[in-house]
């Protein structure tokens, strides 16, 4: 279960092990909750958080990509490294052999074609939950459907 006192008893014990890197994180994590806290003026419950991590864990892949493309090695490493932290807060994600074995089930159970895509990505999602990412989920059913 993740809330905003097990990421702050997760940020204090970095602080002590002077884990630098995790504590950074951690704290641009919690203040971003505390922030959309504010925002929508209440509590923000587990399924908000979640949504949150998400939303950082995508920021840091499209950061240390284009760190990547633009030669900067360094600071891509570091984006990967705020990333593993971000991820430990995330729900066991599904292998991409996984997802496709359960997409080939679900082709073949609805005959969805290409034209179906949209659906198809709606009745994925519902059907995966916080299992898979979406973009996952749509590069393999674009594979799949062509």
């Amino acid at each position: 279960m993740v809330n905003l006192a097990s990421i702050e008893t997760d940020l204090t014990a970095a602080l002590k092990q002077r884990d630098r890197m995790k504590a950074d994180t951690l704290r641009s994590l919690k203040t971003r909750i505390q922030n959309e806290s504010i925002a929508q003026g209440k509590e923000l419950g587990e399924a908000d958080i979640l949504s949150l991590i998400r939303s950082e864990v995508k920021r840091r892949k499209e950061a240390a990509e284009a760190y990547s493309a633009g030669g900067r090695a360094e600071l891509a490493q570091k984006e990967q490294d705020e990333l593993a932290v971000l991820q430990q807060y995330l729900p066991a994600q599904l292998s991409d052999e996984q997802a496709a074995a359960k997409i080939d089930e679900l082709i073949a159970a609805n005959n969805w074609t290409a034209k179906d895509f949209g659906p198809a990505m709606g009745k994925l999602k519902g059907e995966f939950g916080d299992s898979a990412e979406g973009g996952t989920l749509s590069r393999i059913l674009k594979e799949k459907l062509k």
